[in-house]
């Protein structure tokens, strides 16, 4: 279906779009060549997506944007500013509280944007008619090219998209539909020189500009790697319990950022640098209470407290011990093992020695032993 060339049509659907609470929208054709396939399958083919077995899975459906509805035509692509009211890499310092990442501290964003997606999509049916469907990060849809296509920002050295006017910090949606919509220009690569990005990265998770090693970074590790953290990245976690900003914020676009207008996006002054020693202490009732309508509920109480173990170990402070120990007794095994690393972070010599006998003799799981030994 085509509708009229001139830009009326994209000014309505952009308007409306605002007025829902979206801060930008603009539009790309779908039906050219798609270089960001070749991207993915280096990617995949190095085995850089680690456990992210999706991703090789649905690979063919990624390879183009039609790949998984020939009729479309065009898409709507929309972002939400999330920007942050504070420096996300001050509580880095704060050895004994934890660091959540920027995106999880306010509400999930996949329901929020969602429904404003399908808000948008009904309005722009009845008002033009065609056929669509929405996406936000929940198909194999490669959004960020698509952003960058569509002249939202660009992809940075860290993979991330960079928006001119809101830095780091834009939740993406998309409408892809069969209606034939006047495109935007892409928006070209304003990096330059700088490598902030890649020299900041706790883990060099970079092997390259615009390549990433998904199994080296924070992100991954904390929020998508289901068994204990490999050893070689564990001190490099620092106090970082879900996710990483540390390439976000170093940006030097973040300068020309603004704080979220959107009130759910802004972050929960309980999550802004929460206690260790408070949070090792959910039990799944309480991590279930804290993170009611977050991001962060879907990796559950195992792996969070998991990784707020690992934080402790790295927090030098002796006091923290005794949250360990109690973890010691934890039902999951994942949760003991890396309880197990903490105290052996903070204990003297002797008491690490003496509490390991003990614990080795008496712990039924391999891999928990294995902690105890390693």
């Amino acid at each position: 279906m085509t509708i009229s060339t001139s830009d009326t049509a994209e000014d309505l659907i952009r308007a409306e779009a605002l007025a829902l609470g979206f801060d930008i929208c603009r539009f790309t054709p779908i039906h050219d060549a798609w270089p960001a396939s070749a991207r993915l399958a280096e990617f995949i083919g190095a085995g850089r997506h680690g456990e992210l077995d999706w991703m090789a899975e649905t690979a063919e459906r990624r390879a183009h944007p039609r790949a998984m509805w020939a009729d479309a035509q065009s898409a709507i692509v929309l972002g939400m500013n999330y920007g942050p009211d504070h420096d996300p890499l001050v509580v880095l310092a704060e050895r004994d509280r934890a660091a959540i990442s920027v995106y999880a501290q306010g509400d999930d964003y996949h329901e929020l944007i969602k429904a404003r997606l399908k808000a948008l999509a009904r309005w722009l049916q009845a008002r033009f008619g065609g056929e669509l469907k929405v996406f936000v990060d929940t198909a194999p849809l490669l959004e960020k090219p698509l952003a960058e296509q569509a002249g939202l920002g660009w992809q940075g050295k860290h993979t991330n998209l960079v928006s001119r006017e809101f830095g780091s910090w834009l939740f993406l949606g998309s409408i892809l539909t069969t209606l034939d919509l006047t495109a935007d220009s892409a928006e070209p690569d304003h990096c330059g020189s700088c490598q902030a990005c890649l020299d900041i990265c706790p883990t060099q998770a970079f092997p390259a500009p615009y390549q990433l090693d998904a199994r080296r970074c924070i992100s991954y590790l904390t929020i998508e790697l289901k068994g204990p953290i490999p050893r070689e990245f564990r001190e490099a976690l620092g106090n970082r319990i879900y996710g990483c900003d540390d390439c976000l914020a170093v940006c030097p676009w973040n300068k020309f950022a603004a704080v979220a207008a959107e009130q759910k996006l802004q972050a929960r002054e309980a999550l802004r640098a929460p206690s260790l020693a408070e949070l090792s202490r959910l039990d799944d009732a309480k991590f279930r209470a804290l993170f009611v309508k977050s991001p962060v509920k879907r990796i559950g109480r195992d792996r969070f407290v998991r990784n707020v173990l690992y934080a402790i170990g790295n927090s030098g402070n002796p006091a923290l011990a005794a949250e360990a120990e109690w973890l010691l007794e934890d039902p999951s095994p994942l949760v003991r093992g890396a309880a197990a690393w903490a105290l052996g972070r903070l204990l003297d010599h002797e008491a690490f020695v003496a509490l390991r006998i003990y614990r080795i003799a008496n712990e039924p799981d391999a891999a928990v032993r294995d902690e105890w030994v390693a």
